[in-house]
């Protein structure tokens, strides 16, 4: 009974122990050990990509944002990222929000998406023509009319930027040139040279034009 009693001792110590040493190691020191290569090396990364505006966090440059009115209606004197027909909307979340995301998982030839793609045509097209530059339907790149398989994609094409660098330099009073010079200087390339597409952070471009406006 003794030895039954004692054996049982040290094995409830042993697992004790056990249990001690895999705490302090796996839940103490690696995430320790993991969170300081991270803030040392990607610290960045790590704390989300913040971009900052005036001391501010304004945002991710991995999340896209709406940049829009009183009126919930496009700010036109913002550069506008991609549409975001995939997020929907219901009485908690509301488009570009982090909890809802999604594609539209509409095909190619629904008559809802056609039409969705159609009238963001009409408005780039609108919106972008000034007095001394018009847009034609061939100048439109394909992300300027359809949103993308989160919905919450942060960058456009640089053809989808340069397009709107027009209607951008007349609401701000800025030159043509000016905002182009803005847009070529946030362009980004393929990553290694050959992965992915070109790309512009809409964020950091709009973060970039705020600064301009202000010294302007």
């Amino acid at each position: 009974m003794n030895n039954s009693l004692g054996n049982t001792g040290r094995l409830l110590w042993a697992g004790l122990r056990a249990l001690i040493v895999l705490t302090v190691v796996c839940g103490v020191i690696y995430p320790l050990a993991v969170t300081g290569v991270a803030q040392a090396v990607f610290h960045d990364k790590a704390n989300g990509s913040e971009i900052k505006s005036d001391g501010k966090v304004v945002g991710s440059s991995l999340i896209g944002q709406s940049y829009t009115d009183k009126d919930g209606k496009a700010d036109l004197k913002w550069f506008q990222g991609r549409p975001q027909n995939g997020l929907g909307t219901n009485n908690i979340n509301t488009q570009y929000k982090l909890i809802l995301s999604g594609a539209t998982n509409l095909a190619g030839d629904n008559p809802e998406l056609v039409k969705q793609v159609k009238e963001a045509r009409a408005a780039v097209i609108e919106d972008n023509s000034t007095a001394t530059y018009r847009v034609k339907a061939s100048d439109i790149p394909a992300d300027a009319v359809t949103s993308s398989g989160s919905g919450l994609d942060p960058a456009i094409s640089p053809d989808y930027a340069d397009l709107q660098v027009h209607r951008v330099a007349e609401k701000n009073h800025l030159s043509v040139a000016q905002v182009q010079k803005l847009v070529d200087d946030h362009k980004d390339g393929r990553i290694l040279g050959f992965m992915g597409e070109p790309t512009v952070n809409v964020l950091e471009l709009n973060t970039a034009l705020k600064q301009l406006t202000t010294q302007s």
